[in-house]
């Protein structure tokens, strides 16, 4: 993947991104910028140790994408998250804390279901696939155990960002990982589809 390839991939996603930062505000109840600063690609080796590295810090989000493009996310919320997500929408006074309720957890899936539906319309709407994201899940035990079964059978490219999300006081930016998997063939599809025809001058836009 060329440099252009990877920014025109990260131009998709801040759209992507901006629309679903007008849902999260609602839930939110305050303004809130969704905006990805890089991108990485990572080999398979390094894929678990990323993911338990995470989630040694974060708690984890699983969804999938089906249709024409096959994929997994992974959405990961810090103790930092959950405590301010805590406070504005549900109410609650609680630490900065890993262990989450019932209360919290349906808060969080419900947060990424609004995030990572929107960033699969967008890619469905710019790259003209007919795709959908399945329920998210929280999964637990150890989360690279369950990529480390797919690893070999799918054989995941990994597309792996962080999304800053910046809130309305301008002053609490939290990193949201957000681990996009696909199979090979999906990644290879992408990346035909953007050496088509010129995503910067047609369809950024639109």
């Amino acid at each position: 993947m060329t440099d252009l390839e990877r920014d025109i991939i990260r131009e998709i996603l801040n759209i992507g991104l901006a629309r679903a930062a007008d849902s999260f505000a609602v839930i939110a109840q305050e303004r809130v910028l969704l905006e990805v600063p890089n991108i990485d690609l990572l080999d398979s080796d390094d894929i678990l140790v990323r993911v338990r590295e995470y989630q040694s810090r974060h708690v984890p989000i699983q969804s999938d994408i089906r249709g024409d493009f096959n994929g997994t996310t992974l959405m990961f919320f810090s103790g930092q998250h959950i405590q301010r997500l805590s406070r504005v929408c549900l109410r609650m006074q609680t630490t900065e804390s890993l262990e989450v309720n019932e209360l919290q957890e349906s808060l969080l899936l419900e947060i990424s279901n609004i995030i990572t539906g929107a960033l699969v319309t967008q890619l469905a709407n710019i790259l003209k696939a007919n795709i959908y994201g399945a329920p998210p899940v929280a999964p637990h035990g150890d989360v690279a155990d369950i990529m480390q079964a797919l690893l070999p059978e799918q054989q995941l490219q990994p597309l792996i960002f962080s999304v800053i999300t910046q809130f309305s006081d301008k002053d609490n930016m939290v990193e949201l990982p957000l681990m996009l998997f696909f199979d090979r063939d999906t990644f290879t599809k992408i990346l035909e589809i953007i050496r088509s025809y010129d995503f910067l001058g047609s369809q950024m836009s639109a």
